[in-house]
């Protein structure tokens, strides 16, 4: 299935789940030691993250390979425009089909550690609507099935991004040249995501926008993430993690509660789904999921 397959007519939200590729073996055993954990939450497909400049992209595919084989779940790799000419680009597609990931986030990646700036590789992209259009290229070139696409949307606006004007044309764009669907960047306060929802669809956009989540773990990992991404911590929430101060245990409680009522709310009002960046770790999103009305 691809991922438009998840939303036509779906009787009951789509839930999904991102993890990432681990830097070393002992983390590789770790990801498959929870997988089934995160399995017997039944959700309709996972994604799996890219590593910059090579780090990690060949386990990339090899997790979405390994869950789709062994446990017969659709995944969808990340694919990025970050260190790969356009002639690379094709053979990781060509890879991506023999392994029968059919799934595809298409994004622009960040740039290299250590550099501020983005700078397109030799002969390669530099936005995310042109891997869409290059994908779409190559799957007529191919002659092939088509992949479902993915591609991100950011509530509150890309921190690169001049306006949010400007951000809602750049999502258009990637829409107009075949993006299946939009997972939004992590946020807390959904007033921000329905917001932007309204904003799309004024530009005649009509894909599935689907709420990305990370719950919270511990305040310094989400005040550092925030930071990164240009997120907001609602006032509400940021004084329910400073009370917690350095216990992360009673951090996480918060982040549990806080994402539940969240995603509780999000389903009620018409998400068609929630897209769960887990971590890598499984019972806080046993926690939360359990809550969902399924």
């Amino acid at each position: 299935m691809r991922f438009s397959d998840y939303f036509a007519g779906a009787r009951r939200p789509v839930i999904s789940f991102e993890v990432f590729p681990p830097k070393d073996d002992a983390g590789m055993e770790r990801l498959r030691d929870i997988l089934p954990e995160l399995l017997a939450l039944q959700p309709a497909y996972m994604t799996c993250t890219y590593g910059a400049m090579g780090t990690t992209r060949s386990r990339t595919l090899e997790i979405a390979s390994y869950i789709r084989k062994t446990y017969n779940l659709e995944t969808a790799s990340h694919l990025t425009c970050v260190g790969s000419s356009r002639a690379e680009l094709d053979q990781i597609l060509d890879q991506m089909r023999t392994l029968g990931i059919r799934n595809i986030v298409a994004l622009r990646g960040d740039p290299p550690k250590g550099e501020t700036k983005f700078t397109p590789p030799a002969d390669g992209l530099a936005y995310a609507n042109e891997m869409v259009e290059h994908i779409r290229a190559f799957e007529k070139k191919r002659g092939a099935e088509p992949f479902g696409i993915a591609v991100g949307g950011y509530p509150e606006k890309h921190v690169d991004a001049p306006s949010l004007e400007a951000d809602l044309a750049n999502l258009k764009r990637k829409v107009d040249a075949g993006a299946d669907l939009v997972i939004t960047q992590l946020f807390y306060d959904n007033a921000d995501y329905f917001r932007y929802v309204e904003a799309v669809r004024a530009l005649g956009v009509t894909v599935p926008i689907v709420p990305g989540l990370l719950p919270v773990l511990s305040a310094r990992q989400i005040k550092r993430i925030a930071s990164l991404c240009g997120a907001r911590i609602p006032a509400e929430l940021l004084q329910q993690l400073d009370a917690a101060g350095d216990d992360d245990a009673k951090a996480e409680r918060v982040g549990i509660d806080w994402c539940a009522a969240q995603s509780k709310d999000l389903l009620a009002r018409g998400a068609p789904g929630i897209h769960y960046y887990v971590l890598n770790k499984f019972a806080h999103v046993q926690q939360i999921v359990k809550q969902l009305p399924r």
